[in-house]
């Protein structure tokens, strides 16, 4: 879904909502699209950690 700005996307994102959504429906779908925004900026600019860091902090087996 991309957009020229966020009205625009907000407008896109409540289209694709079923009929019978809530407000927090709504209100879930914009937390979730800005953390993956969030996200894919903090990546983007190199602040991410690497899959095998997580793996060594949280002890899980590679």
């Amino acid at each position: 879904m991309v957009s020229a700005n966020v009205k625009q996307q907000v407008h896109e994102l409540v289209d694709h909502l079923p009929d019978d959504a809530t407000w927090d429906d709504v209100m879930y779908q914009i937390a979730v699209r800005r953390s993956i925004e969030i996200g894919l900026r903090e990546s983007e600019a190199g602040q991410g950690v690497d899959t095998a860091t997580l793996r060594k902090e949280f002890g899980l087996a590679e």
